[in-house]
Order: structure tokens, then sequence, then C-alpha cells
């Protein structure tokens, strides 16, 4: 049983004049959040939404019952996604629209390892259904299924497919991507085509206004705030490189019912919108045939079998292909967003469907009433002094925590080990996208 949410804080007013301006007059009614938080959240059961305003901390994530721990807090789907362009370019196939991974799970072994000849146990657990595959007939992008097809079709595609121009790159949406491919390298964290898919949706939509109101719904930055996130994504030559980005965007994508989202301050807002609010989604057709296999009741020398080559091929993939075992990309989530961070989370969430589906799990016993939160660091960042905790939340999320765990440890000294400092120091966005897209 799905428990029920109460979200506190989608409507607060957007603080950042840019901000305002990019997305002004189109806040949206509570009764509106209402009823988009339904359309995008699978729950059941008596659920209740409401919304307020909490200007002492913004967005938060509320219990209106109590939950219990190893419990479906809710699954939702992205408003928009997209894989990361570097992720396609290395063949990591996933479905256009859902990001369901494309191969099989010995495919994908084989793959990874370099190994076209490795033969895979128990292949019936692979759920990957290749008979359901299905191109778009234009410009022959792949689909898990005629459903994402025809989704994506309706949503965005019409306005994105590039026909027999795909390969071309004098066009205007490959110039787009291949600047942005020059500009942001692995391990990849954000990507333009998700800010594309944005545009797309609203341009298609009969309804523009209801996507609008949903794009407001997520945090947005100052301009400051905002241009340390579009430093953070693009590196030292950020403004030139995000002046570049406008003007192919807009070559591409221009439409006069989005104008203030092409000008130069409304695409920076666009931009660090995307940068704040992206989720990482990860898929893995061989990580779903694991879990299959480890359902499997087994004689104890199978078990034992199977459980050392799974942990041999892990071995021998990341010898092979490093840490890069998934297919990657990111998407908006309006629950998900609304989730603060704690050094000492009660939820986090996981993409166990092998598509874009979120789901959000309890960790422990959460009461009604109780905050719900996840964490934006991994395991072992989570075990690293207040100091070195919230110095790597500073540099990339640009806040200081105030948690229970950080309040405990307050009056502690703010320095690090000389253990920790080297563990700093190694400290990537690779890292922080591990913790995002567990699959």
């Amino acid at each position: 049983m799905q428990a029920c949410l109460c979200v506190f804080g989608p409507n607060v007013p957007i603080l950042a004049q840019t901000a305002a301006a990019l997305f002004a007059p189109h806040y949206p009614s509570r009764c509106h959040g209402k009823r988009h938080l339904e359309r995008l959240a699978s729950t059941s059961g008596t659920t209740r939404w409401s919304s307020r305003l909490c200007f002492w901390r913004g967005k938060g994530l509320f219990a209106t019952k109590n939950i219990r721990k190893g419990e479906t807090v809710f699954v939702e789907r992205p408003v928009v996604s997209s894989q990361f362009l570097w992720n396609a370019l290395y063949n990591y196939r996933a479905c256009d629209h859902c990001l369901r991974a494309l191969e099989t799970a010995e495919e994908n072994a084989q793959r990874l390892l370099g190994n076209s000849s490795l033969v895979l146990p128990h292949p019936e657990q692979c759920s990957i259904r290749k008979d359901l595959h299905q191109q778009c007939p234009r410009c022959q992008v792949m689909y898990c299924s005629a459903e994402c097809r025809q989704a994506a079709w309706e949503q965005y595609h019409r306005v994105l497919c590039l026909g027999p121009s795909r390969d071309d790159p004098t066009h205007p949406l490959n110039k787009l991507q291949e600047a942005w491919r020059n500009m942001h390298y692995p391990p990849e964290t954000s990507s333009i085509m998700l800010m594309a898919r944005m545009v797309a949706t609203v341009k298609q939509a009969k309804d523009k206004e209801w996507w609008i109101k949903t794009f407001s719904q997520f945090c947005s930055k100052t301009a400051n705030e905002e241009e340390e996130i579009v430093h953070k994504l693009l590196g030292d030559k950020f403004k030139g490189q995000l002046e570049l980005l406008r003007l192919l965007f807009t070559e591409a994508l221009y439409d006069e019912h989005l104008s203030r989202w092409f000008t130069p301050e409304g695409f920076r807002s666009l931009f660090a919108l995307v940068g704040t609010n992206g989720q990482g989604i990860g898929t893995s057709s061989l990580s779903q045939w694991v879990h299959a296999c480890d359902a499997l009741d087994l004689p104890m020398l199978q078990r034992e079998e199977l459980d050392a080559f799974i942990d041999q091929l892990y071995k021998d993939m990341e010898k092979e292909s490093g840490e890069f075992l998934n297919c990657e990309g990111s998407g908006l989530y309006v629950l998900q967003s609304c989730c603060n961070h704690s050094c000492i989370p009660n939820a986090e969430t996981s993409f166990p469907e092998n598509n874009f589906l979120l789901h959000l799990t309890a960790l422990e016993d959460i009461e009604a009433g109780e905050e719900i939160c996840i964490s934006y660091l991994d395991c072992c960042q989570r075990e690293r002094s207040r100091h070195s905790r919230n110095k790597i939340l500073r540099e990339n999320y640009l806040f200081t925590c105030s948690c229970p765990k950080c309040l405990a440890q307050a009056d502690d000294a703010d320095v690090t080990s000389d253990e920790e400092e080297e563990g700093e120091g190694e400290t990537d966005d690779a890292e922080l996208e591990d913790e995002m897209t567990d699959v």
C-alpha cells in the first residue's frame, strides 16, 4: 500500500527576478498543483494531496499517515526525460522515451566485457522483449514498445524528429547536440536535450499553459546561483559557451509563445532549472537479470557457483569498462524534486523497473507529519565529517545542510582529517551521479 503525502511549498514564489520573468504569470493554483501531481504519481487508496506556503523551508514532502520501512512511498513518471548524449553515442542502447535498456542482459555483458562469446546462465531471467521494440519510421530512433513510440510522438517527438536529416551535421538540432557534447564530457550530469524536450512538449501541446505551469513547479535560483550552476556544468568558459548554446537552441527550437525562454536571462534560468532539478536515471538489463537470479530458489552449490560467476563478471566489467555500466540520463520529477536532503535520509530513490519510473522507498518507519528526506550524497560521503559533507553540498547543490545529524555535530571542528582531505580530492560528479541513478 502506498503512502499518503503532503507537499509543502510547490507554489513558493520564485525569488529570482530572472526566473520570475521566465515563468510569470504562470504560477499554478493550489488545485492545479494537486491535479498535476496526481497525474504524474502512481498512488492508491484514499490519497489526499495538499500544498501550502512554507517560507522557512521552501519545498518539502511530508507523510500524512504512517509509512513502514520498505514501503513504496510513491512511483512517479517524469514530466520529461532524456538519455545523456555521450551515453547514447557509446552504444548504451535505451528506449528513446522511457530509457528502458534495449540490449538483452547477455548482449549488455558482452559489450561491457568486449567479449562476444560470453554466455550467461539462466537466460530466461532476462526480461527484455525484443519482439516489442519499434523504430520511429521517420528517423529510426528506437523504442521499447509501441506505447512508448506513441507517447513520445504525442508529447514531443513530432517537433524533434529529424527524419532523413538524422545524420546531417548541419541540421540545427544536430549542431546543438554536437556543441553540448563538446562542452559537457562524461561523467554526464545533465543534457541539453532535456531542455529541448521541454520546449517541444509545450510547442506540441494543446494545453500549453498546463505544461508551462507544470515546469514552473520546479525549484529556481537567484541570478548568482544560476551562474554557479552553469559554471559547474560547463566549466570556466561557461559564459561564452552558454551564449553559443542559446543561439543554437534558438535556431533549432524558437517559438514565439515561449520567447522569454530564448532570451539570455530566460535561457540561463531554464538551464539552471534543469541543472538544479534534473534527477539522474539509470537502467540496466544486466542489473535486472542479476536481481532475477538472486530470487531463484537454487540448491546451495548452484547458488554459490552463480554468485561467484556474477561477482567475477562485475569485476571483469569494471576492469574493462570502468564504472559506466548503465544506460544513463536525467528527468524532471515533480514530487521527487520536493524531497529535501538529509545526511540521515529516511527514503531513497531507485529505478527497479528498468525504465524512467522512479520509486521512492522508505528506509525506516516514517510517522505521519514527518518530513520525507532523501540524500544527495552517497553512502561513503555521508560517513564523512560535517565539514566534509557540507563542502560537497555547497559546491554541488549550493546549500548548507541543517539536518539533525549536522545540527548534532555543529560544535565539531570545521576541519577534516588528512584521510578525508584525500577523499575530498577524489570527489567528482561520477560519485554524486552513482547515488542518484541506482537501479
